[in-house]
């Protein structure tokens, strides 16, 4: 199976059906954040400490799996440099969208998160990476591509899922049922029922992927990249039943030693 195409056709999706992450930031948003007036997520709900960003003015920053409209067109409007970077052709349109209504400027590339070859070594400041790595087989590649195009001192802001969030059965978990079932790593490939990953793919759901936290931690700290920030974080509890019990995602906040 062809998990990057197959995934870049469900975004696109997404899209069209305006799912919660495709939908583009307003022009009084791009207003505000010219000002200095803004703030972006990396998981659901809880905004990114703005003391985890250096001065945006000038800064080279690529949107890492990032598009949709949201959090790159903020950055543009903060004075950044900004190259967004996603496997979604419909995302990208979304950027380019609210570049065009809103007067910013903004690169899009369409390109795999795990592979950032058409970037050079040292091409960045800061990467965004918006928790989206649950859409890949293998994340070691991605920070390992991330520390190589991140320039001495430069930073990786990545959100990721919980793994716990993947060992429930998904339909007994939409009935506020905690039954554990499956083992982390977890694939929809391999873990789901026929009939269930039929059904998924019928309704053009992403495949999602749960790493472990060694991937997810460790993995960044093999790539030669210093962690010294952390938060968890949650959906909206009535949205979600295991948020009465456990956060279900997880920021992080790297630095590429000098």
């Amino acid at each position: 199976m062809d998990i990057r195409k197959y995934n870049r056709d469900a975004w696109n999706s997404e899209v069209e059906n305006k799912g919660q992450w495709t939908v583009p930031v307003s022009s009084d948003v791009i207003a505000r954040a010219r000002q200095g007036d803004w703030q972006v997520v990396l998981t659901p709900q809880k905004p990114v400490p703005r003391d985890w960003f250096p001065p945006l003015e000038g800064l080279d920053v690529l949107g890492l799996a990032s598009a949709g409209g949201q959090q790159c067109p903020i950055f543009a409007a903060a004075g950044a440099n900004v190259t967004v970077f996603d496997n979604s052709p419909a995302q990208l349109g979304q950027d380019r969208m609210v570049a065009e209504r809103d007067n910013l400027t903004l690169k899009v590339v369409e390109g795999d998160m795990a592979d950032l070859s058409v970037f050079g070594d040292g091409s960045f400041d800061l990467i965004f990476h918006a928790a989206s790595n649950c859409f890949v087989p293998d994340i070691l590649p991605v920070w390992r591509e991330a520390a190589r195009v991140l320039r001495p001192g430069g930073l990786l802001l990545a959100g990721f899922v919980n793994p716990l969030a993947f060992i429930f059965d998904a339909k007994k978990l939409e009935r506020g049922e905690l039954v554990v079932r499956h083992k982390i790593p977890y694939s929809d490939v391999t873990d789901l029922r026929d009939d269930e990953r039929k059904e998924l793919m019928e309704r053009n759901e992403p495949i999602g992927f749960g790493h472990t936290l060694d991937d997810q931690i460790a993995g960044q700290i093999a790539a030669g990249l210093l962690i010294d920030g952390f938060f968890e974080d949650t959906w909206p509890v009535e949205e979600d039943p295991l948020s009465k019990y456990i956060a279900a995602f997880v920021a992080t906040r790297a630095v590429k030693p000098a």
